[in-house]
């Protein structure tokens, strides 16, 4: 089997059209058809239901994907350790989601460049689903979270509280008003919106909802709103006027974790990146 069949596959799942594919990939249409063709005649199923303009996964395809992105991971890692490996190299892929890079990840990220020597790192953005299965599969070294997943074989650490405050582009609004008009909603997780809901009983549908921060942040800039948004992300625009604290407003906090399988390889040194992100977000 070739490891360009399980890319190809990943790429029309993601686009949904074979000729997308196939200019993405740059190879001809007929040879995307070909590679996905060879991988359900080898695994006796259909990965895909082909109607016009409308390509859905079989359920037999969403079961692949899974698969097809381990064993592509896995082949990147590969090929990466293997020639790093002649380098006296340690190598790590990282993942994060992307506002927890905004608030930490990214200092982190110089920090363990200046403590640790010989390392090689790949550091990547997902959601929480992709980062849990990654890391469980392998194909994530570290992955960084606000809802860790619940398995005898992940390593679980808080590394910090993120303290959510509630600021607006418009001075002298209480948390009533605030969420009651052009409020934005961003997704921190289960256990925030309970804590909006029982604080804001009776708000009004907000005007936009997210699941980045970062998305959040930049419309309110552009059109002007409210929102509860992490408190290192704002506190540079609220000293510089452009944003500012809803005063009377409730402070909601959500804990990052950072994740790894017990059994990796490397676990000694991914404790140790561990306890210096825990030291980056004391600092």
């Amino acid at each position: 089997m070739d490891i360009n069949d399980f890319r190809t596959f990943i790429e029309v799942s993601r686009t949904r059209h074979f000729g997308q594919a196939a200019q993405n990939l740059c190879i001809t249409q007929s040879a995307v058809s070909a590679r996905i063709k060879q991988l359900e005649d080898a695994l006796g199923k259909s990965l895909f239901i082909r109607q016009r303009n409308n390509i859905q996964l079989t359920a037999a395809g969403e079961q692949m994907l899974f698969y097809a992105e381990s064993i592509t991971s896995a082949w990147n890692s590969a090929r990466q350790n293997i020639g790093i490996s002649t380098e006296n190299r340690t190598s790590l892929v990282l993942g994060g989601m992307v506002g927890l890079w905004d608030i930490t990840l990214q200092d982190w990220l110089h920090r363990v460049y200046s403590e640790f020597s010989n390392l090689t790192i790949q550091a990547q953005i997902h959601g929480t689903d992709v980062l849990h299965s990654r890391t469980l599969n392998g194909s994530i070294d570290l992955a960084f979270v606000y809802d860790p997943p619940v398995n005898d074989m992940i390593t679980v650490k808080a590394i910090s509280d993120i303290p959510l405050v509630l600021v607006s582009t418009q001075q002298g609004l209480d948390a009533e008003q605030a969420v009651g008009e052009n409020y934005i909603m961003v997704d921190w997780g289960v256990s925030y919106t309970n804590s909006y809901n029982r604080a804001y009983p009776n708000a009004p549908s907000a005007m936009l909802y997210t699941s980045h921060d970062r998305i959040a942040l930049d419309f309110l800039f552009a059109r002007g709103g409210n929102a509860y948004l992490a408190g290192p992300t704002v506190q540079p625009y609220v000293d510089e006027g452009r944003l500012h604290l809803v005063e009377d407003a409730p402070v909601f906090s959500r804990t990052a974790f950072a994740i790894y399988r017990t059994d990796n390889e490397n676990a000694p040194l991914i404790s140790k990146l561990v306890n210096t992100a825990i030291d980056v977000m004391k600092d």
